[in-house]
């Protein structure tokens, strides 16, 4: 089973991917599913048209594009009352990014989404890799205000903040780093080494349409570890956080 833990459908500023493209890709590559976020436009503004949009095309896909919510938390109460309608689409984990979003992680204003994560058991995939506020360091002080939410570091602090990504993973452990962008002889292996965390700490993510996913994919192929690790890292760590 090989699951990509974040793509994002629809039209972005300078990339687009539509539900065709995506699963003749998946086709091709042998990924089994992907866990789906709409465009940046959605998740900073249109948030009700992103999730209309990944709920669709999770609908229209037989179970193998799984939704991420995506909600401004700026808009309060109303955010909370979007993620809820999105989660009776058919949305399975939380889609945060401070930077498209506006806010800083540890300023509380996007604590009500995540309480709402937790009360439904959900991932909570945060992009990282953009000073000031959207780093490694300090999504791992929010994460361990949150033991029992999952959290997935997108882009591992890609790439400038790579430095930071294993003295986050130790500080928070239900913290997980994503394995897009990251050469499987620097930074993989020195994650997948840590005693403190490990390869099952780890989950593959093509972040299509930004990077080219068959490469991704050959990246964690070629990455010297043993098969059990690597089915870990494909799939069977981000099935059992869905789960």
């Amino acid at each position: 089973m090989i699951i990509d833990a974040h793509v994002r459908l629809g039209r972005g500023r300078e990339v687009s991917l539509d539900v065709a493209e995506l699963l003749s890709s998946m086709d091709q590559l042998g990924i089994d599913r992907a866990l789906v976020a709409p465009d940046e436009r959605c998740v900073a503004y249109h948030n009700r048209a992103g999730n209309e949009l990944v709920a669709t095309a999770g609908a229209q896909s037989a179970g193998r594009l799984v939704p991420y919510a995506v909600a401004n938390p700026w808009r309060g109460a109303e955010a909370v009352e979007e993620l809820a309608r999105a989660r009776d689409a058919g949305a399975r984990a939380l889609h945060v990014d401070s930077v498209l979003q506006g806010f800083d992680l540890l300023d509380g204003l996007v604590d009500p989404l995540l309480e709402f994560a937790k009360d439904n058991g959900w991932l909570v995939y945060v992009r990282t890799g953009t000073p000031p506020n959207a780093l490694p360091l300090p999504l791992a002080t929010l994460a361990r205000r949150y033991p029992d939410v999952p959290f997935l570091m997108g882009r591992s602090g890609a790439t400038d903040f790579w430095i930071d990504a294993a003295p986050a993973l130790r500080h928070a452990p239900n913290l997980y780093g994503d394995t897009c962008y990251a050469p499987w002889d620097t930074v993989l292996s020195e994650l997948g080494r840590d005693p403190e965390i490990g390869t099952s700490r780890l989950v593959f993510s093509t972040d299509a349409p930004y990077t080219v996913p068959r490469c991704e994919l050959r990246r964690v192929l070629d990455w010297p570890i043993d098969e059990p690790s690597r089915r870990d890292v494909l799939g069977g760590t981000i099935e059992r956080l869905l789960a």
